[in-house]
């Protein structure tokens, strides 16, 4: 891109109102990271407006390690990727598996994190006294996972799921329990959790550690973890940073943090703090 291009774009994009973006330039002083801010624990909103969680405090440990300042900033689940290509801001950190699909638009680091996905529902009910929450099926593995769903279908047979829409959780679900279960779209997970609490769904789909969060509360004490857990495929390499594909300076910084992290155990103990399980990626 010539300079006088960017230039142009930068100011197009004030015009517009968003905030200065790296757009493909090298070694940034500054950048700005947006995350859902819904997403307990991984990225959430606290009651005085700020903004908290595993995600947030990663980014602000690998700001200190790239030695630039960062300013996070929440943006609704499905104007994340939009709004990182139209220039908005540089970095999605928001809990965001790295997918074919997705890599199609924008481009990832490598994973920060490894969070397989699977369902909550009622301990009394068929599907809540399954258990094998500890169990991991990959997607990769067609005839285990498979047989795995099989097994659960006739538990789920006619029940409605809560999940989060424009997801890959959402697209697991149709993809696998389409043929069984009702479907029920929420823009936020907040959302589909008050739906499970006032009995309104059966059961919800969501990443294992933000479901452990949810049953960690109060009003979810008769709710369990119910099935195996499910990672790869569709679900992608875990969990990364987004940015445009042009900036692939910003991207070498990145990665070069997460390593880091990686290395010297911080991953692993921010992600034992907010989720109680370490979620660091094998190398």
């Amino acid at each position: 891109m010539t300079q006088r291009r960017m230039v142009a774009l930068a100011a197009a994009f004030s015009m517009l109102g968003f905030a200065p973006a790296v757009l493909g330039q090298d070694a940034p002083g500054a950048i700005t990271i947006a995350t859902e801010g819904a997403y307990a624990p991984w990225n959430f909103t606290t009651a005085d407006g700020k903004l908290d969680g595993l995600e947030v405090e990663l980014a602000n440990d690998l700001c200190a390690r790239m030695k630039i300042q960062c300013t996070i900033v929440a943006q609704d689940w499905d104007g994340l990727i939009p709004s990182l290509t139209v220039g908005k801001f540089d970095v999605i950190m928001a809990s965001m598996f790295i997918t074919p699909k997705r890599l199609e638009t924008i481009a990832f680091t490598q994973p920060y994190a490894v969070d397989p996905s699977g369902f909550a529902a009622a301990k009394d009910s068929d599907l809540g006294k399954l258990g094998l929450a500890a169990e991991r099926f990959k997607l990769e593995d067609e005839a285990a996972t498979a047989a795995a769903v099989e097994k659960m279908k006739p538990l789920l047979k006619g029940k409605v799921i809560g999940v989060q829409a424009a997801t890959t959780n959402l697209e697991f679900v149709k993809k696998y329990f389409g043929d069984t279960v009702e479907i029920r779209e929420y823009k936020t997970t907040e959302q589909h959790d008050l739906d499970l609490a006032a009995g309104r769904i059966d059961a919800l789909f969501a990443q294992q550690t933000a479901l452990s969060a949810t049953l960690a509360k109060p009003e979810f004490a008769e709710f369990t973890l119910a099935g195996p857990g499910f990672v790869g495929g569709i679900f992608g390499l875990g969990t990364g940073a987004g940015l445009r594909k042009e900036d692939t300076r910003l991207k070498e910084m990145l990665n070069a943090a997460i390593d880091g992290a990686i290395a010297d155990g911080t991953i692993k103990r921010i992600s034992e703090k907010w989720v109680k399980t370490d979620v660091t990626p094998v190398k």
